[in-house]
C-alpha cells in the first residue's frame, strides 16, 4: 500500500494562528483566545489540511512521507484564509458622483429618496450584460484574493425584476465555478422597492413571494435570502412576510437590520432565527439580546459607517460583552462601502468598533464562516478542513491593523493551491 504524499509543507512559521477548538461561533472572551503557536507548520494533502501544529509535531506526523513542495515561511504570520460574509459583489456602474452630495450634507436616505443610491445601481445593472457584470465582479474578486480573502458571500439585489435578479445570481454562480475564491450566494430581491413599484410596495412584496423566491429556489441559484429592513424600504412586517416565505422554501435567512434607524430588525432576526443580522448600528439592547438568545451572528460593517460619515458605529464592544458572536465584513458595494479591502476593515474595527486585533481576526475567520454556514470547512486551520490560509509580510497580528492602508499579504493558499505568491498571482 502506497502512502499518499504531502503536496505542500509550510514550515518555519513565526506565529501560527489556527482558530482551532470552537464548536460554534466564538463569543465573549473566546473571541480573543487565539492560542498562538510559535514555530509552526502546516502539511497539506490535496485540498485539505493533513497536519497542523508545531513544526516538530508536524514533521513527526509526516515522517517517511514524500513531500512534493515546501515553503519556508521565514518567520511570517500565518492565519486561516479570510472570509467576507457580506458583499454586493455583482453590480453595474459606480457612484462616485454621490461623494459630492455626501460632502454637501446629504444623508444616505436622502440620496435614495432623490432616485440615487441603490436605484442608480439598479439602472446600471439592468442595462449591463452578464459578461460585463462577470468581468467587473471578477476584477473585484481578484483584489479580494490578493488581500487574503478566500471565501466571499455575494448578494443580488440590483436587478429587482425576476430576470435581472437571475442574471446577477447566474454571474455569481459562474464566478464560483471559475474563480479560485469560493462564493456563497444570497438572493436579495428585497434590497429596494423598484421605481416601477413606487407607492405599491406590498405588490412588490407579493411578487417576491409568489414569483421570485420560487424561481430562484427552483434554479438553485441562492442558498440564503436577505431583506433590507429599513425606513422607506421594507417594514418589519413586510420583512417578516418575505423571510417567512423564504424559510418555507428552504432558504437560510439573513437580514439588513437597524442600519440607519431603530426599526426592530434585530428583534425580528431573533424571532425568525436568522443565521445572521447585518449592520445593527441602531439596534436596541433588547434586539441584541433577542439575537443572542436565538444564536444569531452579528455581522458588523465598519467601512460602511466610516464611508457614510456616521457619528455612531455598531456597538461591537457591547455585543461581545453580552456574548453575542460578532463577524466583520467589507459590505463591498458601489455606494456605501466601495472597498474590497478586509485589511482596511480590520483597522476600522479596532479604531471605531473598539475591538482588539484578536477579536477582529476571529470575526473575519471562524465567526464569518459561521455567518455563511461554512464553518465545517473553512475559518480555522484544522485537520480535515480545506487548506485555505494566508501568509503575511508581518510577524505578529497587531501589525496588520496598526500599519494600515497597504496590503500585508505575501502568499495565499486556496484549497491547497498557491494562488498568490509574493503579493502577485501565482502561475506554475
Amino acid at each position: 500500500m502506497t502512502t499518499k504524499p504531502i503536496d505542500l509543507l509550510i514550515y518555519n512559521i513565526g506565529t501560527l494562528l489556527t482558530l482551532q477548538g470552537s464548536n460554534g461561533p466564538r463569543k465573549g472572551a473566546e473571541m480573543s483566545e487565539l492560542s498562538p503557536i510559535t514555530g509552526g507548520a502546516v502539511a497539506i494533502q490535496g485540498e485539505r489540511i493533513f497536519a497542523v501544529g508545531t513544526e516538530e509535531d508536524v514533521r513527526a506526523q509526516i515522517a517517511g512521507m514524500t513531500i512534493i513542495q515546501s515553503i519556508d515561511a521565514r518567520g511570517q504570520l500565518v492565519t486561516p484564509g479570510l472570509v467576507d460574509p457580506h458583499t454586493h459583489l455583482v453590480h453595474g456602474g459606480s457612484r462616485e458622483h454621490e461623494l459630492a452630495l455626501k460632502l454637501q450634507g446629504a444623508s444616505y436616505l436622502e440620496i435614495l429618496a432623490q432616485g440615487g443610491g441603490i436605484l442608480s445601481t439598479v439602472r446600471a445593472t439592468r442595462t449591463a450584460t452578464e459578461f460585463e457584470l462577470y468581468q467587473k465582479a471578477k476584477r473585484s474578486l481578484d483584489i479580494m484574493l490578493k488581500y487574503g480573502v478566500t471565501t466571499v458571500e455575494s448578494k443580488s439585489g440590483y436587478g429587482l425584476t425576476l430576470e435581472d435578479e437571475l442574471k446577477q445570481l447566474r454571474v455569481t454562480q459562474r464566478l464560483h465555478e471559475t474563480h479560485p475564491v469560493d462564493l456563497v450566494s444570497t438572493f436579495m430581491g428585497a434590497h429596494m422597492v423598484p421605481e416601477e413599484y413606487k407607492g405599491r410596495s406590498d405588490e412588490y412584496v407579493q411578487l417576491l413571494i409568489n414569483e421570485m423566491l420560487p424561481a430562484v429556489k427552483q434554479q438553485g441559484l441562492a442558498e440564503f435570502c436577505d431583506v433590507f429592513c429599513e425606513h422607506g424600504v421594507f417594514s418589519v412586517e413586510q420583512s417578516e412576510r418575505i423571510l417567512s416565505a423564504a424559510r418555507d422554501l428552504g432558504f437560510g435567512l439573513k437580514i439588513h437590520a437597524d442600519e440607519i434607524e431603530p426599526m426592530g430588525g434585530a428583534n425580528l432576526a431573533g424571532k425568525l432565527g436568522c443565521i445572521s443580522a447585518e449592520h445593527l448600528l441602531a439596534a436596541s439592547d433588547e434586539g441584541l439580546r433577542s439575537m443572542q438568545q436565538a444564536g444569531v451572528i452579528a455581522v458588523c460593517l465598519p467601512a460602511t459607517s466610516f464611508n457614510l460619515r456616521l457619528k455612531n458605529h455598531a456597538r461591537a464592544r457591547t455585543m461581545i460583552e453580552m456574548e453575542l458572536p460578532v463577524a466583520l465584513s467589507t459590505d463591498y458595494n458601489p455606494g456605501s462601502s466601495p472597498t474590497e479591502s478586509m485589511q482596511l476593515v480590520m483597522t476600522l474595527a479596532c479604531l471605531n468598533l473598539e475591538m482588539i486585533p484578536e477579536e477582529v481576526l476571529t470575526a473575519i475567520t471562524i465567526n464569518a464562516a459561521h455567518a455563511i454556514g461554512r464553518a465545517d470547512e473553512i475559518g480555522s486551520l484544522e485537520v480535515g478542513k480545506l487548506a485555505d490560509l494566508v501568509m503575511y509580510n508581518a510577524n505578529n497580528l497587531a501589525y496588520l491593523p496598526y500599519h494600515f492602508g497597504i496590503n500585508h499579504v505575501n502568499t495565499v493558499i486556496k484549497r491547497g493551491n498557491i494562488v498568490v505568491s509574493d503579493g502577485h498571482f501565482f502561475s506554475k
